[in-house]
């Protein structure tokens, strides 16, 4: 998809440095990829404590 956005030139340069990627395409990308994968953890921490699990790990470690 092709689409004009107006970034300031020295934040999407230095997320190009600190990224290590060479173009401004694959610098958006990059961060859209990391937000919604960081997006996806935070929803997986509210199951914290709330799932129980009846796992015997003796039995699966072969004990």
């Amino acid at each position: 998809m092709r689409t004009t956005l107006d970034l300031p030139e020295e934040l999407v340069q230095e997320a190009m440095e600190v990224a290590h990627v060479k173009t401004k395409t694959n610098v958006i990308i990059l961060a859209l990829t990391e937000l919604i994968r960081k997006s996806k953890i935070s929803d997986l921490k509210k199951f914290k404590g709330k799932v129980d699990l009846n796992i015997d790990l003796d039995l699966l470690r072969g004990r």
